[in-house]
């Protein structure tokens, strides 16, 4: 059995990786990255994937920009992108691009898996009539359509492509058991066989929507203790020794990342499709989206305290990245901390090791002697690492804690103004 993975990034290399181990040369992937194909030829991980990289260390994966690799696959699955545009209406074009191209090359007897996220109603109503009319062949009758949202965390030592449990759900129920088997033949972990497509699409779409809720409740509760002078992680941590119904979520300057800013917005958009108003889940994602304007109006507050303005100042932006220590610029809103802080025309100095060519620095001492505030913006190790006399030395008096990584109370007692999200 011939399969084939469209889309090498986060989610489809791995996966890649993991298939190749068992099957060998007939497995393939495809990317209309030349720069991405050529490196994964060339053993190098163009993703941030400890796993993945030593995966290719001892794999020789058969990749290509050409579609034409897709041909005489049995197994054909989708790991592309699925973005919003600027007004966080949904952008299915990847997804409906990959499945065009593979409709040249998908016959009678094949299967087509879904990984990407979708919001529930996409297999059926967008995937399907693709590959209909471009084969003539009819789903669940000459070939099966399944979704397996994928499920990665970029960065985690523990949780990977092999051992994350999975769902699945097809066209058929013959087919959900025999694509079940095929991910269970490499992945050390449970493949939960769904009734149908559209459960299956809910399923990832609400594990994200679910935390994005969740922030946006623990970051609300920022802003309101911060005006009623309460340490919101002191509360967190004692509301977290009770043993049920309670699970803790942290605030801090923005939600970044692929996912969790969004998959909230499929399902707002599709179920406004069906007449139904998500407007729960449209206030989370206005508050999580608010939360980079309100680092920068903190960092803006402390000035005040020295009676400096914004304008002019020279503060240090620490971290691009959407997460710790890994090079992922997916959603981060570190973008939109920077945007803000140039509008409002700080003289921004950046560093990130991770991104060298958007950092104006090349290291953390260097950019702690140039600024008189710095905002923390990715909680790098590195940057949690800071000590008051760091800061000290290089003449700080302004620490906006954008993560909440640094100790608060050492930094205060050294003199230094601190203050974190709902800190």
């Amino acid at each position: 059995m011939k399969v084939s993975v469209v889309g090498l990034g986060y989610v489809g290399l791995p996966l890649l990786c993991a298939i190749a181990k068992k099957s060998g040369d007939k497995s393939a992937g495809f990317d209309i990255s030349e720069s991405k194909v050529k490196d994964i030829r060339a053993g190098k991980c163009p993703v941030d994937d400890a796993r993945c990289m030593e995966d290719l260390k001892t794999i020789d994966c058969n990749v290509s920009n050409d579609d034409s690799i897709l041909q005489n696959s049995d197994v054909f699955i989708v790991c592309v992108p699925t973005p919003v545009f600027d007004d966080y209406t949904p952008d299915l074009k990847p997804v409906m691009n990959a499945v065009k191209q593979i409709s040249k090359y998908l016959n009678k007897g094949n299967y087509l898996v879904i990984e990407s996220t979708i919001n529930p109603g996409v297999c059926d109503e967008v995937v399907i009539p693709i590959i209909e009319k471009g084969t003539g062949l009819k789903a669940g009758v000459d070939f099966d359509v399944a979704h397996c949202p994928e499920r990665i965390n970029p960065g985690d030592s523990k949780w990977n492509v092999y051992n994350i449990p999975r769902n699945i759900g097809s066209t058929r129920p013959e087919a959900t058991k025999f694509l079940a088997d095929f991910y269970r033949s490499f992945i050390d972990a449970e493949i939960n066989e769904m009734p149908d497509l559209k459960t299956t699409e809910a399923t990832k779409i609400i594990e994200n929507t679910f935390r994005d809720i969740n922030i946006a409740y623990v970051n609300e509760l920022a802003k309101s203790f911060d005006v009623l002078g309460i340490d919101l992680l002191t509360v967190i941590k004692g509301a977290s020794n009770k043993p049920f119904a309670f699970m803790p979520h942290y605030p801090s300057c923005g939600v970044g990342g692929h996912c969790i800013p969004v998959d909230p917005y499929y399902l707002i958009e599709r179920a406004k499709q069906s007449g139904f108003d998500h407007k729960f889940l449209k206030i989370a994602r206005q508050i999580n989206n608010s939360m980079p304007e309100y680092s920068v109006d903190l960092l803006a507050t402390g000035l005040n305290k020295f009676e400096k303005p914004l304008k002019n100042t020279k503060v240090g932006l620490l971290g691009m990245s959407y997460k710790a220590n890994v090079g992922d610029l997916r959603q981060s809103p570190s973008v939109e901390i920077k945007r803000i802080l140039l509008e409002r025309e700080a003289d921004l100095e950046i560093y990130d090791k991770y991104f060298p060519d958007l950092s104006t620095c090349a290291s953390l001492e260097e950019i702690l002697d140039k600024s008189y505030a710095v905002l923390i913006a990715t909680d790098h190790k590195e940057f949690k690492d800071i000590t008051p006399a760091l800061l000290i030395k290089h003449n700080v008096k302004v620490v906006i804690d954008g993560k909440n990584c640094l100790n608060k109370e050492e930094i205060i007692n050294a003199g230094i103004y601190y203050k974190g999200i709902g800190r």
